[in-house]
């Protein structure tokens, strides 16, 4: 009976045994890894464009530079011409005070001195006024070119795309189709064509015995109430 029941269990576990055995090999196979994400398109490459601007050539060929250079010589020639008018008049009172040294006191000689170098100090600080207010008028108008540069050459490099603008002076060596100056210059002359300079009135810098502070005046002493 015992053995009866050893061959009953014996089938049953080889009869599982041969299902999990078939099972198992009639499992599909596990799915394949999914491959990774393809990496992400490197950005390409920035074209680089390059213009070049010779700045100088436009500040002495442009119609509007020309016209601001003729209107400052057209001054500098009339505040020339009127200074040497006064120092005709300086030479001419010098040569009069040395005629009179011998018949002249030592205090008047030296009076007449201070007077006469007086006057030369005053000339030369007008001068000074002068060269002054012809160095900003000349600046004001040149400014006024030089903004008006910079938008056309803003609007050249837009239109083109550039990434960089030089000026000429900077560069040793360069491919001439970079050079821009002609086609700004031409656009200057067609937004500018003329430039009236306003030119500044001379101001005669203060003498120096002018600036020395002064002394107070004494407090007058308050009187008493009786």
């Amino acid at each position: 009976m015992f053995l009866r029941y050893f061959r009953k269990t014996a089938l049953v576990l080889l009869f599982v045994c041969s299902f999990i055995g078939g099972a198992a090999a009639q499992a599909p196979p596990a799915p394949a890894p999914a491959p990774p994400a393809p990496a992400p398109p490197l950005p390409a490459a920035q074209t680089l464009t390059v213009l070049v601007v010779d700045y100088q050539a436009l500040l002495q060929n442009s119609k509007a530079a020309k016209m601001v250079r003729s209107q400052i010589e057209q001054k500098r020639g009339e505040y020339t011409k009127e200074i040497s008018h006064q120092e005709e008049v300086l030479r001419a009172e010098r040569d009069t005070l040395q005629r009179q040294q011998a018949s002249l006191s030592p205090e008047a000689l030296n009076q007449k001195g201070r007077d006469f170098q007086q006057k030369v100090n005053e000339l030369e600080r007008n001068v000074q006024g002068k060269r002054q207010a012809l160095e900003k008028s000349n600046g004001d108008a040149l400014q006024k070119i030089q903004e008006q540069t910079l938008k056309i050459i803003a609007d050249i490099a837009k239109q083109r795309k550039a990434n960089l603008v030089f000026q000429r002076a900077d560069l040793v060596l360069f491919d001439q189709s970079f050079d821009v100056t002609d086609e700004v210059l031409q656009k200057l002359d067609e937004q500018m064509p003329t430039l009236t300079v306003n030119f500044a009135a001379p101001v005669t810098p203060p003498s120096p015995t002018a600036t020395v502070a002064q002394p107070a005046p004494a407090a007058t002493p308050k009187s008493k109430k009786k």
